[in-house]
């Protein structure tokens, strides 16, 4: 037996879709209680819209700052760079961690002519004795940020053959050793990527990161946690406090084999080898001799690079991942 149906010009009619965002008629919520019907209506509305518990949990900032909320705050700072790594498309980096006092050469020879300019009136200043060895000291390190910017470029140059590699240079967005990573990058026209951290004092980040891909976070955890997600390798330049934290803590890692071992490449031996004693923490039984083996010495970019390309040959991986 075939159905019946009827014909589209004698269905009944429908209501028009509904407007997404307004109504032909206000809701009675949307307009506040006159005061026609209660003078005082109006200075009490304002009072509630004004009350920190009104205020949206998500707009709330000082609410967004306690204690109790850490562990969203926690989340946040994580999950911001992820998605925005993740939408760029940035799969494998490769770190570089140096002093933010070593800078181009032209800028640290600057600042020593200033210190002998001003000893040279005042030559009993101590002070001014102490901060111009200090600058020398520096200006002799400042080829590093040559070294630096070279890597960079090197690296950066390599993404832009079919083959890749396509890793991304990463530092920590500050000046000295990383402005010279990033700059590399730049040099290149190649992205790169720069992770600061707030602090109490006002900083800035280097000019030569990619806009999109420079991020801020609050906590150091979570922050170093990003450095380590997608290295494929790690490169140290000389530095302080900072950069023997990010380092110990990847070789911390690494020993433990909580991370996949990468390569580890320290630049400027005669550096390390005087900050760091490795063979006293193998001779006095406090690491082992294997250890010591998850890092090596550089001198140049070139020699940086190239002992990164070989470990990943020898270890039989490709330096892109899978």
């Amino acid at each position: 037996m075939v159905k019946q149906t009827m014909p589209i010009s004698d269905k009944k009619p429908i209501p028009p879709a509904a407007d997404p965002v307004n109504r032909r008629e206000p809701l009675p919520s949307q307009h506040p209680k006159p005061p026609a019907e209660d003078p005082d209506a109006p200075a009490r509305i304002k009072a509630i819209l004004e009350s920190p518990g009104y205020c949206r949990a998500d707009m709330d900032l000082k609410f967004l700052a306690e204690a109790p909320i850490r562990g969203v705050r926690l989340q946040i700072d994580y999950l911001k760079p992820e998605l925005l790594l993740e939408k760029h498309g940035i799969r494998h980096t490769i770190v570089v961690f140096g002093s933010t006092r070593i800078s181009e050469p032209a800028a640290a020879q600057r600042k020593v002519d200033t210190l002998k300019a001003s000893l040279a009136g005042d030559a009993n200043n101590k002070d001014l004795v102490r901060r111009l060895a200090v600058a020398e000291r520096v200006l002799a390190k400042s080829r590093y940020y040559d070294v630096a910017r070279e890597f960079g470029r090197l690296v950066s140059t390599a993404n832009r053959t079919a083959v890749g590699p396509h890793c991304t240079i990463v530092t920590g967005g500050g000046p000295g050793v990383m402005e010279a990573a990033n700059r590399g990058a730049f040099d290149a026209k190649d992205n790169s990527i720069g992770f600061n951290i707030s602090l109490p004092h006002e900083q800035y980040p280097n000019p030569y990161i990619t806009p999109e891909l420079c991020f801020n976070f609050h906590y150091f955890a979570i922050r170093k946690l990003h450095f380590l997600l997608r290295a494929r390798a790690l490169v140290a330049f000389p530095g302080g406090y900072g950069t023997f934290d990010e380092l110990f803590e990847a070789l911390t890692l690494v020993q433990t084999r909580k991370m996949k071992p990468i390569p580890i490449v320290l630049v400027g031996e005669d550096y390390w080898r005087r900050a760091v004693d490795l063979d006293f923490l193998v001779d006095e039984g406090v690491i082992d001799p294997e250890d010591r083996e998850l890092l090596w010495f550089a001198e140049t970019a070139q020699e940086a690079w190239d002992s990164i390309l070989r470990w990943f040959d020898a270890s039989g991986e490709s330096l892109a991942g899978a």
